[in-house]
This record gives structure tokens, sequence and C-alpha cells, in this order.
């Protein structure tokens, strides 16, 4: 299994990757690139971030004991009709922006 898989609409996320990116942080931006078929996942400290995109604000919900961590971003898979079916995701950690770039 992928260290971010998609679940029930909910973008889960390794406790490894949620240290490195979001260290104590307990909310993400999310946004939703149509050009690029790309979700962009940010700690909501990415002041830079909301100046090149209007994200919206998600809770990072606690998953296990291990750290791992959940986003329920439903509302970007309906109003943008994505392909909502359980599976891993393809992704790229850009850890010098702290950012996530997962392509569906």
């Amino acid at each position: 299994m992928s260290k971010i898989f998609l679940k029930l609409t909910h973008v889960n996320i390794d406790a490894e990757i949620v240290t490195s990116v979001f260290d104590n942080i307990h909310y993400a931006y999310v946004t939703y690139l149509a050009n690029r078929n790309q979700i962009l996942i940010t700690p909501v400290n990415s002041v830079w971030f909301t100046k090149l995109y209007k994200p919206t604000q998600f809770l990072l919900k606690s998953r296990n004991l291990k750290g791992d961590k959940t986003l329920a971003i439903r509302e970007i898979f309906i109003d943008n009709e994505l392909d909502t079916h359980d599976r891993d995701l393809s992704y790229v950690v850009e850890e010098g922006l702290n950012l996530i770039k997962i392509t569906l």
C-alpha cells in the first residue's frame, strides 16, 4: 500500500510524510488544479500558497496511534467531478516547500 491513498474520499497520509511536511500543524490548505489534474496539500502556515491559489482549509484528523493522518476532501472530489474510488495515489513531496502534489 502506498504512503498516500484514497479511501472513502479521504486522503490518508503516512505518519512519516505528516511529520516531514506538517510537523505539529493540524490544518492543511488544499487546492485542485484541473489543468494538471493534481491536488496540492500544504500546511496552513504556508503563506505563499494562499497568494498563488485560492485553497480550502481542512483539518488533519488522526487516523491511528502511529501518527497517520487523514483529510476529508469529499467536497473537492464532488465539485470537480473526480473519480472517488479507493486507490493508492501517485504523489511527490516537495520538502523545501512543505508541499504534497498528488496526481489523479
